[in-house]
């Protein structure tokens, strides 16, 4: 699975966006049972979180991917959460600071559905938005530069470095979509009545600023892996695959903390066990 994870510059117009696995879905399901089951140690072991950032285009399939992948998890052990447009509450603070709020405890798994990197995507993309953070050192898009977006790119990184070296394990995930396909989604949301809703005209306006967009997952993407927290870049046209490669990832990853295992009982407890047998037998 390698095959994905980025440790070298890349070129996205290079990549795969259709890679079909045959019984993806069949290998999803027995892939999904272990990291539950691997959650329910973690969570004993409790020294570890696990964080799991989804990046892509409209209609990448991010939210089906939540629900597929994360099936089998106790449901106390995931906690999703997906960025919207900044509150006025956090357009008050520095623009990591929902996002360190939003971080899983140990023990858990958290997913930022979209996540820390749309303050690298949307915003470069619409500068103008930057304005709306309240920083004293911006007062126009023009005060906006390369230093700017340096800088910034540099926080990430060492946000990422600082949860890294407490513990949380860092899986970055952009599910590459191709332009055809994703006008066969927002068609298909058209089409049918049932997924009218998904659908907004904001989509075709975006659609329009697609290689803009492309540029900056690149960059972004080429910046900020790192072996402490690497980006993968998953062929997401098949969602089918796109799950399950998702999935095995972090199994195939998480499988080698071999320092996570549930807690042995004390010496005590374990020598007691037939006596506290009998005393509940015996109630």
């Amino acid at each position: 699975m390698n095959t994905y994870k980025v440790t070298s510059p890349i070129q996205l117009k290079n990549t795969e966006t259709k890679v079909v696995i045959d019984d993806a879905k069949k290998e999803l399901k027995s892939v999904r049972k272990k990291l539950g089951d691997w959650q329910n140690t973690m969570y004993a072991h409790d020294k570890y979180s696990v964080l799991v950032c989804l990046q892509g285009m409209d209609t990448s399939g991010k939210d089906s991917l939540v629900r597929e992948v994360f099936k089998d998890f106790n449901v106390r052990g995931v906690q999703v959460h997906s960025f919207k447009v900044p509150t006025d509450k956090e357009l008050g603070h520095d623009y990591l600071w929902r996002h360190y709020l939003a971080l899983p405890e140990r023990g858990k798994f958290g997913v930022f559905n979209r996540t820390h990197y749309e303050n690298v995507l949307v915003t470069r993309v619409h500068p103008n938005y930057i304005l709306g953070e309240g920083i004293p050192t911006v007062n126009s898009v023009e005060d906006i530069d390369d230093a700017f977006w340096d800088k910034r790119f540099e926080q990430i990184n060492n946000f990422e470095k600082h949860l890294a070296e407490n513990g949380t394990v860092i899986f970055k995930f952009f599910l590459n979509l191709s332009k055809e396909e994703q006008k066969n989604r927002l068609l298909r949301r058209l089409r049918k009545q049932e997924k009218n809703w998904k659908f907004s005209a904001g989509d075709l306006k975006e659609r329009k600023l697609w290689d803009k967009y492309q540029d900056c997952y690149e960059d972004a993407i080429n910046r900020t892996s790192k072996p402490h927290a690497p980006w993968y870049v998953i062929p997401a046209d098949d969602k089918p695959t796109a799950r399950y490669l998702v999935a095995k990832i972090m199994h195939d990853a998480l499988m080698a903390y071999a320092d996570i295992k549930e807690p042995e009982l004390d010496d005590e407890t374990k020598a007691n066990i037939e006596t506290y047998k009998d005393q509940l037998n015996n109630e």
